[in-house]
């Protein structure tokens, strides 16, 4: 007969490897992707991936690319989801990921991915420059609708307008480095000190300038289309302005980061993030794809909106960060908002 102490115990160890063998895989996953999106991503990823759970690490742009420099000796992501394509590059350049071709990878276009092959990083959406204008503080104010960016240093707009800090934002820095791409240097620094005059505060966040805006805090914020498109559809009382100029832009991306515990995992998340079911979760949030013909039109935008977007050197904008950024704070730096 068996002894029920050890049947009993026996019992237990087999729950336990039972249990075990069902556990999930805690995939750790930085981002800055925004935080009314992640929770949409999260479930339809771990639908399709019940045996993996996703346990993110969010902040903005700039604060995740530099966390994850720091963290380069003894990394702690798994792998990221949703960070601008210039900061990959120079996690790429630091040989801090692991390439990867995702399943579907011949969908997406190659403007929208690392040009190696496998690729570093793959895209996933594109956020664009745009500018909320806030139509019932501007009549109070007397302030004409810009137009243009050139517009934005004119001396009505004294202390008006709120931009984000490009060393902590993506949002900032896509501007600071389309600004320098489409001026050249000596025009585009020139450009931002005659903008630095009628600037009332660098935000660390690319989203909140668009909030200030909406709440008539400043009557204009710099910031981005999703964010312009999200805050126009609230109800909020502005125009979205998306300078004639040209957009500055970037791509959200995904990457493996080397070293990970968990490459299994973190390639099902790649080969995820670059399916069809994912392209369409990022198409309630932005006009622009990595895959093309999915998209739908939205009224809020024109129909050429990807058109507008300027031509943009990834290279150029990733291996100049540091100096540029450099450069900004030593002139700017003086009405960032406190940290």
């Amino acid at each position: 007969m068996p002894h029920p102490f050890r049947t009993a115990t026996a019992v237990a160890a087999f729950a336990l490897l039972a249990g075990a063998a069902h556990a999930n895989t805690v995939l750790t996953v930085y981002t800055a992707l925004e935080a009314d999106q992640i929770a949409a991503y999260k479930a339809a990823f771990e639908k399709a991936n019940p045996d993996i759970e996703i346990k993110w690490v969010r902040d903005s742009t700039g604060i995740v690319t530099a966390k994850l420099l720091a963290e380069k000796a003894a990394p702690r992501a798994d792998a990221i989801w949703g960070l601008a394509g210039s900061s990959l590059a120079i996690l790429d350049k630091e040989g801090m990921l692991q390439p990867y071709a995702p399943k579907n990878l011949a969908a997406v276009e190659a403007q929208y991915r690392s040009a190696a092959n496998p690729p570093a990083w793959v895209g996933m959406d594109v956020w664009g420059a745009a500018i909320c204008f806030n139509t019932v503080e501007a009549q109070k104010q007397g302030l004409p609708k810009p137009a243009s960016w050139a517009d934005l240093t004119k001396p009505v707009y004294a202390g008006k307008i709120v931009m984000p800090h490009p060393a902590s934002s993506g949002t900032g820095y896509l501007d600071v480095s389309a600004w320098l791409q489409m001026m050249g240097e000596q025009k585009g620094w020139s450009y931002m000190d005659a903008l630095h005059k009628n600037i009332g505060l660098y935000t660390h966040s690319g989203s909140k300038p668009c909030k200030m805006a909406a709440q008539g805090e400043f009557p204009i914020g710099i910031a981005f289309e999703y964010r312009a498109m999200k805050t126009k559809k609230e109800g909020a009382p502005i125009d979205i302005v998306l300078p004639s100029e040209g957009l500055g832009w970037d791509i959200e991306a995904t990457a493996i980061v080397k070293g990970t515990r968990n490459l299994e995992a973190a390639r099902r998340l790649a080969d995820f993030s670059a399916s069809g079911e994912a392209m369409a979760l990022y198409e309630k949030n932005f006009a622009v794809l990595a895959i093309p013909g999915i998209a739908k039109p939205d009224a809020l935008l024109p129909a050429d909106y990807e058109k507008r977007l300027i031509k943009n050197d990834f290279g150029w904008a990733s291996t100049n960060r540091d100096r540029i950024l450099a450069e900004w704070s030593k002139r700017y730096e003086g009405k960032a908002e406190k940290k």
